[in-house]
């Protein structure tokens, strides 16, 4: 599969594209800001201690408090416990992601583990930011730390060896595994990634000594830095999309900024010198993402309704627990009979739904409502093909089957902001609810709201100012509102259309004088 990486540097924002056969796939974002901070390492502070949820907040220098759970706290004897699990043999290496292994305990050391035994309020500790901060949540952090390099990744606080499962021939496992284990001065863990396969023992060495002095520095730095402080920040996303992505999952690298060029090349020069001439300098007179049409995909990837070719369309909802996804039939009639128009619908909705959940990066949990299907095995299909979709997403999914009311439930894993919280705020006139109040029921708002207040107020008139639209309507349609009113009440009322007023919002004066 021919794979590009286009990256567009400005002043204040970068932006990379994955594109497979010209169609852009992912899209990582990084701005100025603190919106991704995934795999920054701090020197923190724990500022609460909340032994009723087993976690705490860590105050890592930034507006929102870090959140820590009991099971990403090492204790000062940690290694008295069983053995450490790694969830997943290796760390994702999306270039969102951090390079951070997951580790989970045994029920054994869940159970005799409690969050006040382990850390105390106003303590110094060092962490590592597992998960971006998202909406109104601020970023997960964690003890375990992970030090993500080309071929391998350094987990200081562990002695776990794990090879990547895409390195399938087991003689090459067990050559890597032995490398590691021979090499390995220190008891630190390490994940060999998919692109060591075939790599001396060299280059290996190299990058261990590399990570290992990386990790040291961290510790000095520690001893002598101030809670709380970054002690190490993780690379540039055009950086990480060189060591994560170039090669690994792309051919070529296409960049329209020379500083970064350079940039690039001096890294490569580095880590990957034969990887020099995959990186190309875009030089065009047009954007480099409008040369490679990306800007209509990537507002497309921001709209709630995604039309299908057929005609049918799915609509995307982000709600605070979940993401729902919805599929119709829209425009479309089929050709034949019911139940194979609904499938064929709904086949065609499942490249769509794996397309835009990678592109959008939706994690967490995941309902999709299929168009309902009287057959099993046209339920199963469905189901086969939405797994099948997903394997091409390199964040791990866990699908169920279709229940029988047509829905399929799926988890993603999260890590950072989704595209549209990254790009899009809620609407100001809505403050995010969607809806607004029908202009109906602000006219007989109004209504009950002088009706309330009237008896409070003297005067010999009353003053409404309202949005015009509403100023429209109590004159128009509605006018029997202000005519009944002025009857119940005894007082004239004058209305003043204010452009500036929200729809929902009105003023009620009462004037002493005519």
């Amino acid at each position: 599969m021919h794979k590009k990486l286009i990256v567009n540097v400005t002043e204040h924002e970068t932006r990379v594209a994955l594109l497979e056969h010209g169609t852009i796939v992912e899209l990582f974002i990084e701005r100025g800001d603190e919106s991704d901070i995934a795999g920054n390492i701090y020197k923190g502070r724990v500022q609460r201690v909340l032994p009723g949820m087993q976690a705490a907040f860590v105050d890592i220098g930034l507006n929102q408090a870090a959140f820590i759970y009991v099971d990403d706290v090492i204790c000062n004897d940690y290694k008295e416990f069983e053995q450490i699990f790694i969830k997943n043999s290796e760390v994702d290496h999306k270039i969102s992601g951090t390079g951070t292994a997951n580790h989970t305990l045994s029920p054994i050391e869940r159970d005799s583990r409690h969050i006040e035994d382990l850390i105390t309020e106003g303590q110094e500790i060092k962490v590592q930011v597992a998960k971006s901060p998202i909406g109104s949540k601020g970023s997960r952090v964690t003890t375990y730390i992970s030090l993500p390099g080309r071929f391998l990744v350094l987990m200081p606080t562990s002695d776990h060896i794990g090879i990547s499962r895409c390195i399938e021939i087991e003689t090459e496992r067990e050559r890597l595994k032995n490398i590691v284990l021979s090499l390995r001065k220190e008891p630190y863990g390490y994940i060999v990634r998919t692109v060591s396969e075939g790599i001396n023992e060299d280059k290996l060495a190299k990058e261990m000594i590399f990570l290992n002095n990386l990790w040291e520095s961290i510790q000095r730095s520690y001893k002598s830095a101030p809670a709380p402080s970054l002690l190490h920040q993780e690379l540039t996303i055009s950086l990480r999309a060189v060591r994560d992505l170039l090669t690994n999952e792309a051919e070529k690298l296409i960049i329209d900024s020379r500083s970064g060029y350079e940039s690039i090349l001096s890294f490569l020069d580095t880590f990957m010198p034969s990887l020099k001439d995959s990186v190309e300098l875009y030089e065009g007179s047009e954007p480099v993402f409008d040369a490679y049409n990306l800007e209509g995909d990537i507002s497309r990837a921001l709209r709630r309704k995604v039309w299908l070719k057929s005609g049918g369309y799915i609509v995307i909802e982000h709600t605070e627990a979940l993401v729902a996804i919805d599929v119709n039939t829209g425009r479309y009639v089929g050709k034949h009979n019911l139940e194979e128009t609904i499938l064929k619908t709904n086949l065609e909705a499942v490249k769509e739904i794996a397309y835009q959940i990678r592109l959008r990066d939706i994690g967490g949990i995941i309902i999709i409502d299929f168009i309902d299907v009287e057959k099993k095995s046209n339920q199963d299909k469905i189901f086969n093909a939405l797994k099948e979709a997903l394997k091409k997403d390199r964040s791990k999914t866990h699908i169920l089957p279709m229940s029988e009311m047509g829905l399929i439930q799926m988890t993603r894993k999260r890590i950072r902001q989704p595209l549209t919280r990254m790009l899009c705020e809620p609407c100001f006139y809505c403050d995010g609810e969607g809806y607004l109040t029908s202009r109906q029921t602000i006219c007989y708002n109004i209504y009950r709201d002088i009706l309330r207040e009237a008896p409070d107020m003297g005067g010999v008139k009353l003053t409404l100012k309202v949005n015009p639209k509403i100023a429209d309507l109590l004159l128009g349609e509605e006018s029997h509102i202000i005519n009944s009113l002025e009857q119940t009440v005894n007082k004239r009322i004058v209305i003043y259309p204010n452009p500036q007023f929200h729809m929902e919002e009105f003023d009620i004066f009462e004037v002493f004088k005519e």
